[in-house]
């Protein structure tokens, strides 16, 4: 198949499974097509799939993510006040590296909401509907929601990353307290922690929370290095080595980048 007739195939096949969305037309561009397939995975339950439907999704989701360009995070340059971070700005679907993070909502099965931007939605999108599925039976077997500062963690699967830790990070609603301080900063280290009992050498975090969350992005920046910084420190026998902080937008990649490359200087 093509990537036009895996898309096609794959519209159809999800139209199959909900039929309340059979009415849609399929559009004529590639864009739109993909809009409507990504919007059809983000609505999907968490229910399984045929091997067959499994087969095609990854095939196409992995030669989409070969067309936008993989990054190797092994030819990334360590940040100039510790070779143990690094500063990546990027699409962090495309990073090739131990395992990810994921900034998940307290019921871990990923965003449902069509085509939203969050990065729950981008990242379930690109892995493909067996990370809902896993985070489903995660949750089924905990039996409640997942709390704030804790974290999950489940295979890449067509991620080039080899796994993904979901974390909660704190809602800021008015002002900043030192709890929700405390809640970033346990994101991070549960991640870290997990990710070790994993044998993962390398992690990226996301900027967790600094969305839809409303933490304030400068005060989480300086959370997430100082907590990175000091567990590794705490841990120097610990799996992993190797830290990058993945950013998107300009803004964040300055912020990060005085903090690592310039002044050094981060408190928790």
């Amino acid at each position: 198949m093509t990537q036009k007739e895996r898309r096609i195939w794959l519209i159809g096949e999800l139209q199959k499974q909900m039929p309340e969305y059979a009415d849609i037309l399929i559009p004529e561009t590639e864009e739109k097509q993909w809009r409507l397939l990504r919007g059809l995975f983000n609505v999907r339950p968490p229910i399984p799939a045929s091997e067959e439907f499994l087969k095609v999704q990854g095939e196409f989701l992995r030669e989409m993510t070969r067309e936008k360009g993989i990054t190797d995070s092994d030819a990334l340059a360590p940040c100039k006040t510790d070779g143990r971070l690094f500063l990546w700005q990027g699409d962090i679907t495309t990073l090739k590296i131990d395992a990810i993070t994921n900034a998940a909502n307290s019921r871990l099965l990923g965003c449902f909401q069509a085509n939203h931007g969050c990065i729950d939605n981008i990242e379930h999108s690109m892995a493909g509907i067996e990370m809902r599925l896993a985070c489903y039976e995660l949750m089924r077997a905990q039996g409640h929601e997942e709390p704030t500062g804790r974290a999950k963690i489940t295979p890449g699967y067509n991620l080039p990353a080899k796994y993904v830790l979901h974390t909660v990070g704190p809602i800021v609603i008015g002002r900043l307290t030192q709890e929700h301080e405390r809640q970033l900063a346990s994101c991070y280290r549960s991640c870290l922690s997990l990710a070790a009992e994993n044998g993962c050498k390398s992690v990226a975090f996301c900027c967790i929370s600094t969305g839809v969350f409303m933490f304030p992005k400068e005060r989480a920046a300086q959370i997430a290095v100082a907590t990175v910084r000091a567990y590794l420190d705490e841990h120097p026998d610990a799996a992993v080595k190797k830290v990058v902080f993945n950013v998107f937008e300009d803004g964040d990649a300055r912020r990060y980048d005085d903090i690592l490359n310039t002044t050094g200087h981060a408190t928790a």
